[in-house]
């Protein structure tokens, strides 16, 4: 996600939780971004958890209930994707602002960057403002072969 797409101030979380904290720190997770390296663009440079339940989220792609891919676009897998992602979060206990860690596979980065500001707002809408530390890879093809995006995480929750 580019910084216009994703945007630099603190937003609410959108449909999965409680939004970030004063603190910048949801969930007992502290986003640490160095004056000295180049400016985040929707992600954090590091993420520093405080002791609670590591959470591991298998990689989502836009399955459906019924196992089926739904979205012709990358911007459409990638909101399916997400809320598959946020679903387990949820069932595991764990919500979008206790999400420390994401990789992001992308059969094709450059439609992954072509849409950088559609999947900011994706992300606004369904996340808020906090940005886990946060990868994107290219893959040759995923699981499931008309899949065009995955997401994996890892989430820290804190007894609250």
């Amino acid at each position: 996600m580019s910084a216009e797409a994703a945007g630099s101030e603190q937003a609410g979380a959108g449909a999965y939780g409680a939004g970030p904290r004063a603190d910048g720190g949801g969930g007992g997770l502290e986003r640490i971004n160095p004056p000295h390296l180049a400016p985040p663009t929707g992600f954090s440079h590091a993420v520093r958890a405080a002791p609670g339940t590591l959470v591991f989220l298998a990689g989502q792609t836009a399955l459906d209930g019924s196992g089926k891919i739904v979205g012709d676009g990358i911007v459409e897998q990638f909101e399916r994707a997400l809320t598959n992602l946020l679903e387990a979060a949820a069932a595991a206990g764990a919500g979008p602002s206790d999400l420390a860690k994401l990789t992001v596979f992308a059969v094709d980065v450059a439609d992954y960057r072509r849409h950088a500001r559609e999947l900011g707002r994706v992300w606004k809408r369904l996340v808020g403002g906090d940005f886990p530390a946060m990868a994107v890879i290219g893959a040759t093809r995923l699981w499931d072969e008309t899949a065009l995006v995955e997401i994996e995480g890892i989430a820290v929750v804190r007894e609250r």
